[in-house]
């Protein structure tokens, strides 16, 4: 009983010394509605995993031979290893994946023209991870990365990086595989589908190439969106998919009446320049009734390339979070990480599991977290439903140099969630006030730092210290994220998907 006291003392004098420092007061108002997403939060699970290589051909500009599809390749066991695939699930159940960018090649499903093959190792990888968003009610925004199909490039251009040399082809081999998978195979959870990644248009971008320069793209939007009219496929493409943060120019968007959602990569960080870029995107997909997502989120500025560590780093997880708060804040619909398993030999370490053994170069018997990124990543998408509110709230900083994220949403259920990233150097003291009805009496505290990770993922508190002003009074420790909510999860429970 003394050690409770005593500790019980000691955190109230660490109370004592942060209140008189730097402080944060927070007002939210949950029943003022901003903005409700038309999605969520997850991560890129890529379903290809077999190599393609074209010998003794010279192309017309350089790529990787012995694996030119980059990290998008290669990350989940295989398909005969149930219990390494049980293990995926079990990760993915924990973190709450809502919104995943599901990625496969056209050269899976149509290696040759109009010969189909549904039942290849990568097909099946496929069927498991759509199983498993089915059975979740997670949504899909299915990306076809390449054709990668060499009956269908151009000559001399390596396939993966090729555009397609027959628009008919390509459109009529994509509504094929739609419809396989939403009427033979009964998918609903596959909600939008995006033809191609990082096309040319944005800052960077060549993949669709025909050589001597780049084959327009909305050609290419227009004749698939054609042929799903004509099927009856009612899924809307997503376009265009430029990197990295590219700003936004209506002179370029030619494609919208073959579109039904907007989507962008971001590799660099939001940052303040970046926020008027995401405002103009999700103002102008918004003002024609279109959702606006963020399919590709990371910071290569902090590492990239090979096996480098940085994008598995808590700095990483930090960075998102910031990117996803801001996002919030200005209308994203949805937020996609790269990414959710990965080799991490390839274009850096980007995987939330460890799947793959980089030295020995051969898959794990045990699929384990990476601890700074699974636990930093989780304390963002364990909470928040997909289809969440962004609710009214209000942030003042005692001081200009304070370095504070925040945002407000509530479930579809009601229940409120409250992201806050301390990214200063100190120690910030915070107020909270709740001008409005939440889910619950209750309010939950969780938090992350580098070196308190997954023993703080459990609530530090079931009830936050009420003042006798009637306001919630708590720490955030220094490069630390918050989740403020009504939902008490403990370790051992998944995460929230759909409420």
């Amino acid at each position: 009983m003394k050690a409770i006291i005593l500790g019980y003392f000691v955190l109230l004098l660490m109370c004592s010394c942060f209140h008189q420092g730097e402080s944060v007061e927070i007002t939210i108002y949950p029943d003022r509605e901003i903005h409700t997403l038309k999605g969520g939060i997850g991560a890129s699970w890529h379903s290809m995993s077999k190599e393609f290589l074209l010998e003794n051909q010279k192309y017309k500009f350089p790529v990787r031979e012995v694996n030119p599809r980059g990290s998008g390749y290669g990350g989940n066991p295989p398909v005969s290893d149930t219990l390494g695939w049980q293990a995926l699930y079990h990760h993915a159940e924990w973190l709450g994946l809502n919104w995943l960018r599901v990625e496969l090649s056209q050269r899976m499903y149509e290696p040759q023209k109009g010969v189909f093959d549904w039942e290849n190792e990568e097909m099946h990888a496929l069927y498991n991870i759509l199983d498993w968003c089915e059975k979740n009610e997670a949504d899909v925004f299915l990306q076809q990365m390449w054709h990668y199909t060499g009956w269908n490039s151009y000559d001399g251009v390596h396939p993966l990086l090729s555009a397609p040399r027959s628009l008919e082809d390509f459109a009529e081999g994509i509504s094929e595989l739609l419809v396989y998978l939403t009427r033979v195979k009964g998918y609903t959870c596959i909600k939008y589908f995006s033809i191609a990644n990082e096309p040319p248009g944005g800052p960077w971008g060549y993949w669709w190439s025909n050589g001597p320069a780049d084959d327009p793209v909305t050609p290419a939007w227009k004749r698939v969106n054609e042929e799903f009219i004509n099927k009856g496929i009612d899924i809307p493409l997503s376009a265009p998919g430029w990197t990295s943060l590219p700003s936004f120019d209506s002179t370029k968007i030619d494609f919208d009446p073959y579109v039904g959602a907007y989507d962008i990569h971001s590799y660099w960080g939001v940052g303040d320049a970046g926020e008027s870029i995401l405002h103009d995107w999700a103002t102008w997909a918004h003002s024609r009734e279109k959702p606006f997502f963020i399919s590709e989120i990371g910071n290569m500025n902090l590492g990239w390339g090979e096996d480098n560590p940085g994008p598995k780093t808590f700095e990483a997880a930090l960075s998102n979070a910031e990117d996803i708060i801001r996002g919030l804040n200005l209308g994203v619909d949805a937020f996609n990480r790269w990414s959710f398993t990965n080799r991490g030999n390839m274009d850096g370490q980007w995987q939330l599991i460890k799947t793959y053994d980089i030295e020995n170069q051969e898959f794990l018997q045990e699929i384990v977290p990476e601890k700074e990124a699974y636990y930093g990543f989780g304390i963002i998408t364990r909470f928040l439903s997909k289809y969440a509110t962004v609710v009214g709230m209000n942030s003042e900083c005692s001081s200009d140099s304070l370095k504070i994220f925040t945002t407000a949403l509530k479930n579809p259920d009601g229940g409120l969630v409250l992201y806050l990233l301390n990214r200063s150097a100190e120690g910030v003291w915070v107020i909270l006030n709740i001008r409005g009805k939440t889910g619950s009496d209750n309010l939950n505290l969780y938090q992350v730092t580098k070196e308190k990770t997954r023993s703080n993922i459990s609530p530090l508190s079931s009830n936050l210290l009420e003042s006798d002003k009637g306001n919630y009074e708590f720490l955030l420790p220094p490069g630390s994220i918050s989740t403020i909510t009504d939902f008490l999860l403990t370790v051992q429970d998944k995460g929230i998907i759909a409420k």
